[in-house]
C-alpha cells in the first residue's frame, strides 16, 4: 500500500507548502484538490510543471487529482457541458503530472430519492470522460459519498453497470459509508472487486446536535443527522475490517488520509497515519 495526503487538508497553505509538510509526515504521495490555491481547470501550465519539479524533487507521487467537476445527473444541459469542458482541461494536467486518476462527481440526489434518469444522465456524461481519458491512460474515480447516486456500494455498481468504459471505478471511503450507514468493512471491499481503484480515510460520528467547529448536518435515509469529524479512532467507523480486507486482498494501491478534524491539518494527518501504522502492525503479527 501506499500512502498519499489530501491537499485538501492543507488549503490554508500553498500547493509547495502542502507538499513540504507531506514529504514531512513521511508519505509516498500527495492527492491534489483541484480547488484554489492549489489547482483548477485553468491552471497555467509554466505552474503546473513547476508543482512537477517540485513533487519530483521531494520524491512525492501524485497518484490522483481530487476533482469537484461534475454533478451531471441534476445538472441543465449547459452546465454539464460545462463541467466537461473543465474535465477535458484536467486531463493535459493530470498527464503533466503524472497522475493516473481523476476524481469527477456523478452528482445526486442521494441514491435512495434517485431516479432511473439521474443513473441514466450521469452515466451518458462519465462516459463521454472516459472516452476523453483513455486515450491518456487516465482512469476516472467516483467516491463513495453520501448525498450522491453514489453513496452504496450496491448504487455505485448500479451506475458502473450503465457504463461502456472500464476506465472508471471508485473511491472507497469508510468515513462516507458510516454517514450512508452501509457497510464499509470486508464486504464492501469484496462487492467492489476490480471496480475498487482507490482509498479514502477519516472518521466520523453521530451527534445529537451541530454548531461546534468540524460538525455538520446530512441527510440520510434516516432523516437529517448531525456529524462530528474525527481522528482515526476517535470517531465510530472503524477501519480495522477495511484494512484486514486490503491485506488479505494484496492491495497494493493507494490510500488518501484526508481528515477533516478540528484539529490544526498536520496535527490530525500525523494522527491518522500513526493510527494506521498502528493497525498495520497489528495484522502482521
Amino acid at each position: 500500500m501506499k500512502f498519499a495526503a489530501f491537499s485538501g487538508v492543507f488549503i490554508d497553505h500553498s500547493i509547495q507548502e502542502a507538499m513540504q509538510l507531506t514529504k514531512r509526515l513521511g508519505m509516498d504521495g500527495i492527492e491534489i484538490a483541484v480547488r484554489e490555491p492549489h489547482l483548477s481547470p485553468t491552471t497555467s501550465l509554466p505552474r503546473v510543471q513547476e508543482m512537477k519539479t517540485l513533487a519530483d524533487s521531494l520524491g512525492l507521487e501524485i497518484p490522483a487529482l481530487a476533482g469537484y467537476m461534475g454533478g451531471f445527473s441534476t445538472a441543465s444541459d449547459i452546465e454539464a457541458e460545462k463541467a466537461f469542458d473543465d474535465f477535458k482541461r484536467m486531463l493535459p494536467i493530470a498527464d503533466e503530472l503524472g497522475a493516473s486518476m481523476i476524481r469527477v462527481m456523478p452528482g445526486g440526489p442521494n441514491a435512495f430519492l434517485a431516479h432511473d434518469y439521474h443513473f441514466a444522465k450521469a452515466a451518458h456524461w462519465l462516459d463521454k470522460c472516459a472516452a476523453e481519458a483513455e486515450a491518456l491512460g487516465i482512469r476516472i474515480v467516483l467516491e463513495i459519498h453520501n448525498l450522491s447516486l453514489v453513496e452504496t456500494v450496491d448504487s455505485s455498481l448500479r451506475l458502473l453497470g450503465l457504463l461502456k468504459h472500464d476506465n472508471v471505478g471508485m473511491i472507497h471511503d469508510a468515513g462516507n459509508m458510516y454517514i450512508t450507514d452501509t457497510d464499509y468493512g470486508r464486504d464492501s471491499v469484496d462487492k467492489l472487486g476490480k471496480h475498487l481503484f482507490h482509498v479514502h480515510v477519516k472518521d466520523e460520528r453521530r451527534i445529537e446536535k451541530a454548531g461546534e467547529p468540524g460538525t455538520f448536518v446530512n441527510l440520510t435515509h434516516r432523516g437529517e443527522e448531525s456529524f462530528l469529524q474525527s481522528r482515526l479512532g476517535e470517531g465510530e467507523a472503524d477501519h480495522q475490517p477495511l484494512f484486514d480486507a486490503l491485506l488479505d486482498k494484496g492491495y497494493k494501491d493507494w490510500v488518501t488520509l484526508e481528515c477533516h478534524a478540528p484539529f490544526p491539518a498536520y496535527e490530525r494527518l500525523e494522527h491518522d497515519f500513526h493510527f494506521i501504522k498502528k493497525m498495520l502492525g497489528r495484522m502482521s503479527r
